[in-house]
């Protein structure tokens, strides 16, 4: 294995590592091993490591390594970061190898392959595609009355990261899991579908995180209180309970 590409052990070792040399570039690949796509990029990234030597290339367990990737904010993997020293650079939540391959060569002044001359051509440009207008965005109203219309969507909601089938955090993974575990019939919704909505449900429900489970349209909590729950027995009571009269 290449010297520069290097799999982070603990926070100390990440801040030790990152700080021996606060010029240099460096690319910190988050991944976790129940996501299908990481394993694919990280072998992806360790064939790119040596085609940029100056470059560190640092692989982080996101869940096992939670502190780090919640201070760069990461709520997905795959995702990937360049930094110079502790200057963030670019980053990108998902495995697109070429871009991080021209992200590399833009940001380390290397390349990865030889360059080519550009063609050239006497021929006029094509004209550039209309660009649609953008969406008025939604007033804070319309958001509101969204995020309630999703929460009384379905006696069970579920507003996870990603989808049941392919979830991209190991909490909405769990949450799904201990939900069919309990033969609970549910909807979902993906929250990285709707930036708006997202937002929106933090303030509506005052939980800043997510996933967030909905009980006959009202929070129940995140990942730990549903676990919590589970095990007491309190939610067979509230799903087989009455609903709140004022909500019938």
């Amino acid at each position: 294995m290449f010297s520069n590409f290097v799999a982070v052990t603990s926070p100390d070792h990440f801040k030790a590592l990152l700080s021996a040399d606060l010029t240099r570039v460096s690319c910190l690949n988050f991944w976790a091993p129940w996501a299908e796509p990481c394993a694919t990029f990280n072998k992806a990234v360790e064939e790119i490591a040596p085609k940029f030597p100056s470059v560190l290339f640092l692989n982080i367990e996101a869940e096992q390594l939670a502190d780090i990737s919640e201070s760069f904010d990461i709520e997905a993997v795959p995702s990937f970061l360049l930094l110079r020293g502790h200057t963030l650079l670019a980053r990108h939540s998902g495995s697109d190898v070429a871009l991080l391959q021209s992200l590399l060569s833009q940001h380390s002044g290397s390349s990865a392959s030889s360059s080519a001359p550009l063609a050239t051509s006497n021929a006029a440009p094509a004209p550039a595609p209309a660009v649609p207008a953008a969406p008025a965005p939604r007033t804070e109203a319309e958001i509101d009355a969204r995020c309630h219309d999703l929460m009384n969507k379905h006696k069970v909601m579920l507003f996870m990261k990603g989808n049941p089938s392919a979830p991209k955090c190991g909490f909405s993974r769990q949450a799904v899991g201990l939900l069919r575990e309990k033969g609970v019939e549910f909807a979902w919704f993906d929250i990285f579908s709707d930036e708006e909505v997202r937002q929106g449900l933090k303030k509506v429900n005052d939980w800043p995180t997510f996933p967030q489970i909905i009980l006959n349209g009202e929070l129940i909590g995140g990942l730990d209180i549903l676990r919590e729950s589970m095990e007491s027995g309190e939610w067979d009571e509230m799903y087989n309970g009455p609903e709140d009269e004022e909500k019938a």
